[in-house]
């Protein structure tokens, strides 16, 4: 946290005055942390989270113990038709099963018979079940197991999301990097072409050199600045992409100063910022990948769909016993001869409905498990894609750095002969163009490497270590 408040102070203050800058150097990894505190899009994947656990609390109500009070009255002229009281506590259950307690006290002129109940009212205890469809699952149940599978999918999307928004990020930073170094390899070079320029003038004043060499100096040295400008532009551009993905609290966005700059010994940090160090294509468990486990726990959640489409295949049969007591405080005032009970029984003939819901619901659960098997298969070939790229890469570093180095040396050699009037400035000029070219080529190598590493932190979804 040290290190983003240090970030923070030198993004908001960047002059120490008028005429002097101070440079800082943002590292990727304090980058990628800021990024992963503040960054909206980071909190937004946290509400995933937040949704599925209100999901989760919401199907745990079903299992709520209720009570219930239906008062009922009717007066006319003077008359009472009736007054109905009915209140009840209930306890479902996680199977098929409710307990309910029940209280009745109805009186009333035109009541009906069968709602008669003692002065003091009438008392009921009872239980009621589903004993084929609903019993061993139903609708809550269902509900319920799929909101706990829900809340473990959206834990692995959360951090999925948040390897994205990493990536994306990490993409601007070396985007950011790249048209630095291309900066300050135009910069270097810049001062080259003054200097020959200038001694070109005065070599040309002094009747040693000829005009047309001061002309080509002054054309290679406005081509120098040119490509310095554009260079410029470039870094200016990347920096304000970078700009996108810095954020303080209470969301709000911070533009990147001047004096910040990257760090250009990223190359030898990447890796553990990254946190792919240790990675290692032959250990790498597919199944643990969070793209894969999200799969799973909806395919578990798409299980539990078709186990309840075929639940409703069966025929209903409810039950229900109540004891009847007008003298609830007497225990043995509960007998088997003073109750009421019930049964509903119902089959549709064809099950149309039901058969072609549970057709559905094994398609669907069929169509996750054929994703969950190509993303497998995806996400390796993916994996070892971006392993051999990053071999290959080594190898082409090595070529470049060396193809760097000797068109340094080439350079060197050209301006000696130059000195000592056995060279030419076009062929001077010659050499340090395709010098540049070649650093260019090592910078862009050096940015596809980044890409590559980036790819694989995305494609293997690693965590950030905090």
């Amino acid at each position: 946290m040290k290190k983003y408040i240090l970030v923070l102070f030198l993004l908001m203050f960047a002059k120490l005055n008028a005429q002097e800058k101070v440079e800082s150097v943002m590292t990727l990894s304090e980058y990628l942390g800021y990024v992963k505190t503040y960054h909206p899009i980071v909190k937004q994947a946290n509400l995933v989270i937040n949704n599925s656990e209100a999901k989760l609390l919401k199907a745990r109500g079903a299992f709520d113990p209720k009570i219930e009070v239906d008062f009922d009255k009717k007066q006319f002229k003077e008359k009472e038709y009736y007054n109905k009281l009915n209140g009840a506590f209930k306890i479902p259950t996680w199977y098929g099963l409710e307990f309910k307690a029940n209280f009745e006290n109805n009186d009333g002129l035109f009541l009906n018979p069968e709602a008669n109940v003692p002065t003091d009212g009438l008392y009921a205890a009872g239980v009621s079940a589903s004993l084929l469809k609903d019993l061993l699952i139903n609708k809550r149940m269902a509900s319920l197991k799929q909101a706990k599978f829900f809340v473990n999918q959206a834990k692995e999307d959360q951090q999925i999301l948040v390897n994205e928004i990493l990536y994306n990020a990490s993409l601007s930073y070396f985007k950011w990097l790249k048209t630095y170094n291309d900066k300050l390899v135009y910069d270097d070079f810049l001062q080259n072409a003054v200097i020959r320029f200038d001694n070109t003038k005065r070599a040309f004043i002094e009747g040693d050199k000829p005009a047309i060499d001061t002309l080509e100096a002054g054309i290679t040295l406005n081509n120098r600045k040119l490509n310095l400008e554009k260079a410029r532009i470039k870094l200016v551009k990347s920096s304000l992409e970078l700009s996108n993905f810095l954020w303080l609290n209470e969301n709000t966005p911070v533009e990147l100063q001047d004096n910040i700059i990257p760090d250009i010994t990223t190359l030898d940090k990447v890796d553990t910022t990254f946190n792919i160090a240790l990675f290692n294509n032959a250990d790498f468990d597919i199944d643990n990948h969070p793209k894969i486990r999200s799969l799973e726990f909806k395919i578990k959640s798409l299980n539990i769909d078709k186990k309840l489409k075929m639940n409703n295949l069966l025929p209903r049969l409810d039950v229900q016993y109540n004891f009847l007591t007008q003298t609830p405080r007497q225990g043995n005032s509960l007998n088997v001869d003073n109750y009421k009970a019930g049964i509903n029984f119902k089959l549709p003939i064809f099950l149309r409905k039901e058969r072609g819901d549970l057709k559905l619901a094994r398609i669907k659960l069929q169509d996750a498990k054929l994703e969950n098997e190509a993303t497998k298969v995806t996400i390796k070939n993916k994996v070892n894609a971006v392993q051999q790229e990053l071999e290959s890469f080594i190898v082409q570093n090595d070529y470049i750095n060396t193809i760097v180095r000797d068109y340094g040396t080439l350079l060197k050699a050209e301006e000696r002969k130059f000195f000592l009037g056995e060279s030419s400035l076009f062929l001077v000029n010659y050499r340090e163009s395709k010098l540049i070219e070649t650093k260019l080529k090592a910078i862009e190598l050096e940015n596809k490497f980044f890409k590559s590493k980036a790819n694989l932190f995305k494609a293997a979804v690693i965590t950030i270590a905090e």
